[in-house]
Parts: C-alpha cells; structure tokens; sequence
C-alpha cells in the first residue's frame, strides 16, 4: 500500500524564509557569473582596440557578442529571481503584521475579560455610601474644629482706652514691687548686725573667744 500511494511526510513544510534564503543564494550565484562575463568581456574589448580591421578582429567580436548575450540572460535571470525575493519578503511581512494584529487582539480581549471580572465585583452603592459616611465624619471633625475655636477666640473690640488702661495698671504692679524691694533691703540700723571693722570677711566669719580658765 504504501508503494501505491506513499506515506505521510514528516519533514517540515518549507517557509517563506527558506525559499527568500534559496533565492538570495541563488542571486548571489548569478552575480559571480556575470562578474567573470564582464571581465571576458574587458579582455575582448582590449583585444579588438589594438586589432586593425578584419577576420581576426571579426572572430573576437563573434566571441564577445556570444559573452554579451550569456551576460544578459543571467541578468535576466538574476532581476526576476529577484523579484520573486521581493514579493516573498513582502507577503512575509504581511504575514507578520498579520500575527502582530492577532496577538494585539487576543490581549485586548483578554484585557476586556479582566477587567470587566473586576468591575462585576464592584458594588456603586456601597462606594457611595461610604463616600456619604466620609463626608458626615468631615462635616463632624470640622464642627469640633470650630468649638474649639472658639473657646481660645480673643475678642477684636479692645480699644486703644483699654490698652492705655491696662498698660498704667502694669507699671503701677512693678513700681509697687520695686518700692517693696527698696524695703526689704535698706533696714534700720539698729537691725543690721554689725560686724567689727577689724574682721575680714562678713559675719559669718566671726567666731566667739574661748575664756580662759582661772
């Protein structure tokens, strides 16, 4: 059976990167034909400027007119191959962009997915209900903010009368507690312990004299 009608193959299906790769390898190969046809064609042409007219000049011209020709079908060659190169790369890059769109829209959707999970679990009515509930707290505190406030107001409708006022009662205070100092400080004679002038020191550095024993 298998002889009739073969089997399955394993191998892997050959991509547009392959087929660009044989192209390219290809048009490389054409390119050195050409070269070596072009430097024939130099040495000819060298030939023939130093020839005079006739059938040894009329056989190198045949000879160059048969290179010429090889050297235009490989170019021929060589421009559709690479065409094809072209066209390949093209559909390869459309191919690509086609993946990238893909993708980009799997994402999105799997975004789409997400988040809408996450916003089925969101209750609106509890989030304004909280919000109502932060602001009657802030409405509070502000309301406790105010009290407070106004315990520690100084009143603004003192006059210039009342500062004068209270400014002559200040300067009677200190003059009556200096005056009182002044008193403390300047006593009586009679109520100075006087200390002998022979002594050094101040008082408490006087010390009483032993009697002597009879």
């Amino acid at each position: 059976m298998n002889r009739l009608f073969g089997t399955k193959s394993t191998a892997p299906k050959p991509t547009l990167d392959d087929a660009i790769s044989k192209i390219d390898t290809r048009v490389s190969s054409l390119d050195v034909q050409i070269s070596k046809l072009n430097a024939e064609l130099a040495t000819y042409q060298a030939k023939m400027s130093k020839m005079r007219d006739g059938p040894a000049k009329n056989s190198i011209k045949t000879k160059a007119l048969s290179v010429l020709k090889r050297r235009k079908q490989y170019e021929t060659q060589r421009d559709q191959l690479m065409n094809q190169s072209w066209n390949m790369e093209q559909a390869n890059m459309m191919t690509d962009n086609l993946k990238n769109v893909m993708t980009t829209v799997d994402a999105l959707k799997t975004t789409n997915q997400t988040l809408k999970k996450q916003y089925g679990k969101i209750n609106i009515d509890k989030i304004e209900q909280l919000q109502d509930e932060m602001a009657d707290l802030l409405e509070i505190g502000n309301d406790i903010n105010a009290s407070l406030s106004r315990a520690y107001d100084v009143p603004d409708d003192i006059d210039e009368s009342e500062l004068d006022a209270e400014l002559e009662a200040l300067g009677a205070e200190a003059e009556l507690g200096w005056s009182e100092a002044n008193m403390e400080s300047e006593l009586p004679s009679f109520m100075q312990e006087e200390v002998p002038t022979f002594i050094d020191g101040g008082k408490e550095d006087v010390r009483p004299v032993k009697e002597v024993a009879t």
